[in-house]
């Protein structure tokens, strides 16, 4: 305990000099809450999170909508966009002018985010086409005028444009904060909602209770190689978090990573592409940090948010997630969020919702942002904020991270000197996932190792050998590769998250098919 305190008192020390992030830039006077006067419990969230952020009880809105999650284009624009029009112009929250060329727009809008709760209708479907229709090849967005409700209320206050397809998003890429934007036609949108009504109020309690310490844990990549754009993304996550100081663990083989693979500690998740919930997350025993991000793009990962073991996005929330991005319909690659551009804004002390939105090229479409949009993971990545005994080592990282910014050679130094002064599994294994990222697979080996020896728990023990077996997976080793997954289902028994070891021995050393059919047998099955 005193390692601890003395290691405490150091980190607060040296983190004292480093500049502060900036402010939140989103006013809670800027903030609409919308929900569904015939869901009580949408009135009950509302009323939670706006007190929650301090949001004016005027900034509330009911709307008798529909109860279905899906919803026709006529029931969107009668029981919402109409409605919240009537609403936005009844309170004086913003001026409309004609542009001239039949579009009519805000010219000023005192909301700049607009907040859904849990019974909001999550889906507006397609408008029956005519018959014959034939789709343009050219342009596969053309004719489709399906999308979620959330990425149509972007740009409600917008008349005159075109259902079908797409819309540009002018807040895309941007690096100033949505009030020094100036874009009073569009509203940051996000939405409360999950499976269950006990997951809306935790993910409402968890955004801000995480801002007063700090997201601080390790990040976990699966990089599948699908396509060449999502892969770079990901790959620009684990590029970003190298210099942060931010322990990444990433798995880039084809497969996405095993049944029950033991994640622990895990602030960040990013990968892709299972059409349900699948690898880590099927443990029953795991659960994210609080205040997690995690993300698993694919094309239909909001398709719904009742069922916490189908799709991804409701999944994700129901296993401690704070916040997750999601799609309802089927919206190509190059329209989804781009990962890249929503970390990187994350890192640099952005909200949730202005990332998501500053990484998003398009609104009237697909894609859904659930979780606090005021949310700042990393409002205290400077080293401010409460601090933790679970959080020592992760501050102790970015500090280093820190300090020797243009010196990650003296950095791993330090590193490694820290790890061997308090045996931390935590610091020694960040030294390997930063030797494998070099390339340096020797010294990785030998840091998992310390870090296994380190370690208390068998789970994070485990993970260690998993980095061993990659290293021999990923060179081709396949002897090697099957002897350490065999001694590691010997050495790790029954343990739930030993399961991900048999899924590891089945792809690279499949069991033998089943033996033919005799023929000499007489067929069992009788001819008609």
């Amino acid at each position: 305990m005193i390692f601890v305190m003395r290691t405490f008192a150091l980190i607060w020390l040296l983190f004292a000099g480093i500049p502060r992030i900036a402010e939140a830039a989103i006013s809670p006077q800027s903030v609409a809450v919308l929900y569904n006067s015939a869901a009580p419990e949408s009135r009950k969230l509302a009323e939670l999170y706006r007190d929650s952020r301090g949001i004016p009880a005027e900034n509330l809105i009911a709307l008798d909508m529909p109860t279905a999650a899906d919803i026709s284009r006529d029931d969107y624009d009668q029981w919402i966009r109409k409605p919240l029009r009537k609403e936005f112009q009844s309170r004086s929250w913003w001026k409309l002018k004609a542009d001239g060329g039949g579009v009519t727009l805000p010219s000023v809008n005192r909301i700049q985010v607009l907040v859904t709760m849990r019974g909001v209708p999550l889906r507006i479907r397609p408008v029956s086409k005519p018959a014959g229709a034939v789709a343009d090849p050219k342009n596969p967005m053309a004719g489709h005028d399906e999308a979620s409700v959330d990425s149509e209320l972007a740009m409600f206050g917008v008349e005159g444009l075109s259902m079908d397809g797409v819309v540009a998003n002018k807040y895309y890429k941007a690096d100033k904060s949505i009030a020094e934007a100036n874009l009073p036609f569009l509203v940051l949108t996000a939405r409360i909602d999950a499976p269950s009504y006990s997951t809306c109020e935790r993910i409402i309690r968890d955004a801000v209770e995480v801002e007063k310490t700090g997201l601080w844990g390790g990040a976990y990549v699966d990089i599948a190689n699908k396509f060449p754009q999502g892969d770079q993304w990901l790959e620009s996550v684990v590029k970003a978090n190298g210099p942060a100081g931010i322990p990444t663990v990433v798995d880039r083989f084809n497969d996405t990573l095993p049944k029950n693979y033991p994640m622990t500690d895990a602030a960040l998740y990013y990968g892709w592409y299972d059409w349900n919930v699948s690898g880590p997350f099927l443990n029953s025993r795991f659960q994210f940090k609080k205040g997690a991000v995690a993300i698993h793009l694919h094309s239909f990962s909001a398709e719904q948010l009742t069922d916490g073991t189908k799709n991804w996005s409701g999944a994700l929330l129901e296993k401690g997630a704070a916040v997750t991005i999601g799609n309802v319909y089927e919206p190509y690659l190059h329209l989804t969020h781009d990962f890249s551009i929503l970390h990187q804004r994350l890192l640099d002390g952005y909200s949730w919702g202005e990332a998501c939105w500053m990484a998003m090229p398009v609104t009237s479409w697909q894609g859904v942002v659930l979780g606090d949009p005021l949310y700042r993971p990393f409002l205290h990545f400077d080293g401010s904020g409460t601090r933790q005994n679970d959080d020592i080592d992760f501050r102790a990282l970015r500090l280093a991270s820190i300090q020797w910014k243009l010196d990650p050679f003296e950095r791993q130094i330090q590193l490694k000197k820290a790890s061997e002064r308090t045996h931390s599994g935590v610091l020694a294994e960040a030294v390997g996932l930063n030797f494998l990222q070099q390339g340096d697979h020797v010294q990785a080996a030998q840091w998992f190792r310390t870090a296994k020896g380190d370690y208390a728990k068998s789970e994070e023990k485990l993970r260690q050998d998993f980095h061993l077996i990659a290293i021999d997976r990923a060179a081709n080793r396949k002897d090697l590769t099957v002897q350490g997954l065999r001694d590691a289902q010997l050495r790790y028994g029954a343990m739930p998250e030993a399961e991900g070891l048999k899924v590891w021995l089945d792809i690279v050393s499949p069991p033998p098919p089943p033996p033919p059919a005799d023929p000499g047998k007489a067929s069992t099955v009788k001819k008609p």
